[in-house]
């Protein structure tokens, strides 16, 4: 153990159907080279994925999903053999959304990554929509059932409207203090590049 404890990262998965989805697929290879290169990797199932409980919230209409990443990084800051002060986040996905939420609430993340990351403003949500053929809509799941309250009480994401301005990541940019890194493929056909390409203006 290196004075001070291992670098550490919180990897947090992006959306597969919760039914189909394993802790321990998909993302093998990415863990194992983050943790050949010396980090404590905690790559953690959000809940209603894998055995973690509860029901499976969305990233974009609830905090939940933020919740679970920030408890995941405070868990590791009390390990013994973790640089408490050395803890940062990677997400794919739906997961860039949970990521950049996170680190504009919690100071203690260190670092960021965002590898294919989508939706940083409601905007950006209507313009480019994300293609996932997995993804079946349910009437009745609470993602759902968030979203449909939302765009009653407050109308249809639009940033010129105050709530959703207000609720925006990019409108709260200045919030974020740690470095980010953004990873995305020009021909990306599920996550439009556009999401990326946007929030790297809103940071420069």
């Amino acid at each position: 153990v290196p004075a001070g404890g291992f670098p550490a990262i919180v990897f947090v998965h992006g959306y597969i159907p919760p039914e189909i989805y394993r802790t321990t697929e998909r993302y093998v290879d990415y863990v194992d080279a983050l943790a050949r290169n010396g980090f404590v990797v905690f790559k953690i199932d959000l809940r209603g994925f894998g055995n973690s409980e509860g029901e499976p919230s969305g990233a974009y209409f609830s905090p939940d999903y933020t919740v679970d990443t920030i408890a995941a990084l405070k868990s590791l800051q009390r390990t013994d053999y973790v640089n408490s002060e050395g803890v940062g986040l990677w997400g794919h996905s739906m997961a860039g959304n949970v990521v950049l939420r996170a680190m504009l609430v919690e100071p203690d993340v260190q670092a960021g990554v965002i590898w294919a990351g989508a939706v940083y403003s409601y905007d950006d949500m209507v313009r480019y929509a994300i293609q996932d053929p997995s993804f079946r809509r349910d009437e009745q799941s609470i993602t759902v059932r968030r979203g449909t309250i939302l765009r009653d009480t407050y109308g249809a994401p639009d940033t010129s409207v105050p709530f959703w301005q207000a609720v925006s990541l990019t409108e709260n940019i200045e919030l974020l203090e740690a470095p980010l890194q953004i990873h995305h493929a020009l021909n990306d056909s599920v996550v439009n590049i556009g999401y990326s390409q946007d929030l790297a203006a809103v940071l420069q």
